[in-house]
């Protein structure tokens, strides 16, 4: 059995703030196997540096100037061969779908916990350990695949809930709130993108601004007015739109309009 250590994960720092870029730097050393090869403070540079340098990971900052980070990160994702993971490090967390749908290894706000950036360089690690690719150009398949889970913002940083624990979504003006048990979180995105990345086997629109977890519901009813609602496993009820009735009444099989 081979016991020797991985090698260092050769690593490229990508931010426009000379701090920004000292401070990683420092975190980076405290930190066991990654060896960083280089900095740059454009996407540009960056971009040659990726060519001429072939790092493993990427702690890439977003907003920057000539090329930002998101633009640099597609570009990596169409390269041709074995591409390096990329960390997101941006004070922003409205890229976080985007970031996510390349994949990326994970999305760091600013400022960045080192006990933070620990645990994402060692998803890295254990990405590479099991020769998994971290960060591949999509193919057509994947690309309509179902998401499995999403990125939400919760305080300083990003959290990640499995589509599957999702009871309910509920949109409130430009944002949707996921209840997942007793917690809810806040996700910019349309209801509309939202339900086009939601399985259809496990998820139904029961209202223009309510998407509902089919094994949440326990039956349905009406009320004199002929109004319908679904009954949820915890007692409550969500009114149906008449626009996506006949969904219900596939789903119930005998729900009448």
């Amino acid at each position: 059995m081979n016991d020797r250590p991985s090698p260092a994960l050769r690593t490229l720092i990508v931010d426009d703030e000379p701090l920004a870029v000292e401070r990683m730097m420092t975190l980076c050393q405290s930190l066991d196997g990654v060896s960083v090869v280089g900095t740059a403070t454009n996407g540009r540079t960056a971009g040659e540096l990726v060519e001429a340098l072939r790092p493993d990971l990427i702690l890439l900052d977003i907003a920057m100037p000539e090329m930002n980070g998101m633009s640099l990160a597609h570009q990596i994702a169409a390269m041709a061969g074995k591409r390096p993971a990329i960390i997101f490090v941006t004070a922003f967390d409205a890229f976080a779908v985007e970031a996510f749908d390349l994949p990326a290894a994970d999305y760091l706000l600013k400022p960045v916990a080192a006990d933070r950036l620990a645990r994402a360089v060692a998803r890295v690690q254990a990405g590479r350990a099991d020769a998994a690719p971290l960060m591949s150009a999509s193919l057509p398949e994947q690309a309509n695949a179902y998401a499995e889970d999403f990125w939400v913002p919760h305080k300083s940083e990003l959290v990640r809930i499995a589509a599957s624990d999702i009871d309910r979504v509920d949109a409130e003006r430009d944002y949707m709130r996921l209840h997942v048990g007793a917690r809810s979180f806040l996700f910019h995105q349309t209801i509309a993108a939202l339900e086009a990345r939601l399985d259809p086997a496990r998820f139904i629109r029961l209202h223009r601004s309510t998407i509902v977890r089919r094994d949440r519901i326990t039956g349905f009813g009406h009320d004199r007015a002929g109004a319908w609602h679904a009954v949820l496993v915890d007692g409550e009820q969500v009114r149906i739109g008449r626009t996506y009735q006949a969904a219900a009444k596939a789903m119930a099989g005998k729900l009448r309009t």
